[in-house]
Order: C-alpha cells, then structure tokens, then sequence
C-alpha cells in the first residue's frame, strides 16, 4: 500500500489527547509530510479536519525543510526495525505482533534511560 493511502486511517486512529484542562483534543493541530504525500485531496482533507499541513511540494520544495521533524519518525522506526522479531512479520495474529511491539518499545525505553550522559 502506498503511503498516501494509509494517511487517512491514520490520522482517524489517533486516539483522544488527555490534557489537564479543558476537553480532550480530537486531533492533531498540525502535520509534517514528505513529497509521498503531495495530492491535493489529501490537503483538502485535512483542511476539513481543521488540521494544519506542512507537506512538501514535488518539484517546487525540498524535504530537507521537514527534517527535523521526520528525524524523530525515521529514528524510532529505525530502533524498532532493529529487533530482529518485527524486522519480518512472523505473528499471524495482530495482537501478538502488537504486544512485541509493545515490548521493544519499552525496551528501547528503558535502553536510552539507562545509558549514560555522554559529554
């Protein structure tokens, strides 16, 4: 499946936004893209949505722009895809694959919790 097309499930799969006053936010107040997601019905979309976008435009901008922002993304999948169990599918349930998620998560958690302040 092409990224573009899983962007919709997503944003609507992102669950309430606890906050300690007021009502819980609905949905995110911005989102930062890359050039796999430059179609005009995705903007429209999210501008129904009252979301802010800030996707790249194919050949008008660069996504260097949005590095530092996908940096964090690209990383977290990078750590992830280092635990060699979620590197291939081998679960044929999704819960059992989630929960492994879930563990490397708190693995990596703990990891950069416990290692040392470099200077």
């Amino acid at each position: 499946m092409h990224d573009s097309l899983g962007l919709e499930p997503l944003v609507r799969g992102i669950p309430p936004i606890g906050s300690r006053r007021g009502p819980r936010r609905r949905r995110p107040a911005k989102l930062h893209a890359d050039k796999g997601y430059d179609y005009d019905h995705l903007r429209r979309w999210l501008t129904r949505r009252g979301i802010r976008h800030r996707i790249a435009r194919k050949g008008i901008e660069s996504s260097t722009r949005l590095g530092r922002h996908r940096w964090v993304v690209e990383r977290t999948v990078s750590w992830l895809a280092g635990c060699r169990r979620l590197h291939r599918r081998y679960e044929r349930k999704a819960e059992h694959f989630l929960a492994f998620v879930g563990i490397a998560a708190a693995l990596i958690g703990y990891r950069r919790l416990t290692e040392p302040i470099r200077a």
